[in-house]
C-alpha cells in the first residue's frame, strides 16, 4: 500500500515537472521571439550587404492585390531574412557546420583545395542564340576591321584548376567548358579563335611545381588574376602575330591584401581571408581614359577608391561604363581597338592598350546603340575584339545587345 502510495507520487512528482519544464521552455522561446522581434525593430536597416556585394531587400508596400496573389507575404519574408539581426555570424556558422558535417559543395561553391573556392559550372542552355549574336555581330560589320575580328572564350578556374576539386564534384575530369568552347568557335570559322586554355593549362602546371608562381585565379573571386590576364595577353598576341611585353617591363603593385569576391559572398563565411590583387602598370603608357557616360577622363585604368570598399575588383576600369575611350600616345603602333567584353576582360586592357594607340572598350549591358554601328561610323578600327568568361556566358544580358 504505501509502494502504491510512493509510486502515485513519483507519477504525479514528474508529471509536475515535466508541466514545469514546457511551461519554462515556452517561456524561454516567447522571451527569445520578443528579444529578437524588439532587436529587428530597433536595430539600423542597411540597404547593401557588403559580405554579399548585393542590395537587400527593401520593406515592402502592402497592397490588396499583393496579399491576394502572395507576393506580399513573399516579400514579407525575403525583408525577415535580409535584415535578421547578426545574420553574417549565424550564415558563418552555418557554413562552417556545413563544411564540418563534410559537405565539399554549398550555394554551387566547391570547397577545393588549397584555400580555394570555386564556383561550379553550369551548361549553357543557349550556346546557338550566343553562336548567333557573335555571327550577327560580324555579318553587320562592313568595314576592314571585319577581317581582324576575334573571339577569345575564357575557361574558368573549374576547368584549369580542375584537380583542385573535391574527389566527389560533379565537375571532376569533366571538362564540359571545352567542349561548348569548341562548338562555340567551329559554329564561328570566319572569327579567329584566340585560345587561351593552352597557355592557362600550362601554367597552372608550373603553378602545381612551384608555390611561389603568382595565381591565375583568385581564391575567392570567380575572375582570373591580373596575372592570369597576362597568360592569356601572351596567348592574344600570338594569335594576332604581335610582339608581346615582358612581364618584367610592368611595375607590379599589390593593391589591396583585403580582397573577398563574388565566390565568398556566395558562401557567406565570414572567417575566409582576405587575398591580394596585383595591378600591372607600363611607366611608359601615356594614357588618356574617357568615361563617355559620365564624361570624366583620367590618366589611369584604376580607380583605386573602391579599394576602401567591398567590390574592389570594379577598381578595373572604374566600374561598369557603357562605352570607354582609352587613347595611349606611346602605343608601339597606330592600331585602333574595339573590345566587346564582360568583366574579365577589365583586366587585360592594361596589357592591350600597349599595342593599340587607342581602344574602345564596350559593355553591351548598357550600351544602346551596338558595336557594329558604331565600327561602321568608325573605319579607323582596325581590330575587333570579343572576350567573354564561360561560367557567365549564358547569363550575361550584354551578349543580348551585342549587335
Amino acid at each position: 500500500m504505501q509502494n502504491r502510495e510512493l509510486n502515485r507520487y513519483d507519477a504525479s512528482f514528474g508529471s509536475e515537472l515535466m508541466k514545469l519544464r514546457s511551461i519554462i521552455t515556452v517561456v524561454m522561446i516567447t522571451i527569445m521571439i520578443i528579444v529578437f522581434g524588439i532587436w529587428f525593430l530597433i536595430s539600423p536597416k542597411k540597404e547593401f550587404s557588403e559580405s554579399e556585394n548585393r542590395q537587400l531587400a527593401l520593406a515592402p508596400v502592402y497592397t490588396f492585390q499583393a496579399l491576394k496573389d502572395g507576393s506580399y507575404m513573399t516579400a514579407i519574408q525575403k525583408y525577415l531574412s535580409d535584415h535578421f539581426p547578426i545574420r553574417d555570424e549565424f550564415m558563418t556558422f552555418k557554413t562552417k557546420t556545413e563544411i564540418l558535417a563534410g559537405k565539399e559543395e554549398i550555394n554551387d561553391i566547391y570547397i577545393a583545395k588549397d584555400g580555394y573556392l570555386i564556383e561550379a559550372y553550369k551548361q549553357p542552355r543557349q550556346t546557338a542564340k550566343i553562336i548567333n549574336q557573335f555571327g550577327k555581330l560580324y555579318q553587320d560589320i562592313t568595314t576592314d576591321a571585319k577581317n581582324n575580328m576575334s573571339l577569345m572564350l575564357v575557361p574558368t578556374a573549374v576547368t584549369v584548376y580542375n584537380d583542385k576539386l573535391p574527389a566527389a564534384a560533379p565537375d571532376k575530369g569533366d571538362l564540359k567548358q571545352l567542349e561548348t568552347m569548341d562548338a562555340i568557335y567551329k559554329a564561328l570559322p570566319e572569327i579567329k579563335r584566340i585560345d587561351c586554355y593552352p597557355g592557362l593549362l600550362a601554367q597552372a602546371q608550373t603553378e602545381k611545381e612551384d608555390a611561389n608562381v603568382s595565381p591565375l585565379y583568385y581564391h575567392t573571386d570567380h575572375h582570373w588574376t591580373t596575372f592570369g590576364a597576362y597568360i592569356a595577353y601572351r596567348q592574344y598576341c600570338e594569335a594576332m602575330g604581335i610582339t608581346p611585353l615582358e612581364e618584367s617591363a610592368f611595375t607590379k603593385t599589390v593593391v589591396t591584401d583585403s580582397f573577398r569576391g563574388t565566390v565568398y559572398s556566395k558562401l557567406n563565411d565570414t572567417t575566409v581571408p582576405g587575398e591580394e590583387i596585383t595591378i600591372y602598370e607600363n611607366p611608359e603608357n601615356r594614357l588618356t581614359v574617357n568615361y563617355q557616360d559620365s564624361e570624366e577622363v583620367t590618366d589611369s585604368l584604376y580607380n583605386k577608391d573602391y579599394l576602401s570598399r567591398k567590390d574592389k575588383y570594379s577598381m578595373f576600369l572604374n566600374n561598369l561604363h557603357p562605352l570607354i575611350e582609352i587613347t595611349n600616345e606611346t602605343a608601339d603602333s597606330d592600331k585602333v581597338m574595339v573590345l566587346v567584353k564582360d568583366s574579365y576582360a577589365n583586366s587585360i586592357v592594361p596589357f592591350l592598350v600597349n599595342h593599340y594607340k587607342k581602344i574602345y572598350v564596350f559593355d553591351t549591358r548598357y550600351y544602346r546603340f551596338g558595336p557594329a554601328s558604331f565600327i561602321n561610323q568608325h573605319p579607323e578600327v582596325t581590330d575587333v575584339l570579343i572576350l567573354y568568361n564561360m561560367n557567365t556566358i549564358d547569363t550575361d544580358l550584354g551578349i543580348g545587345g551585342i549587335f
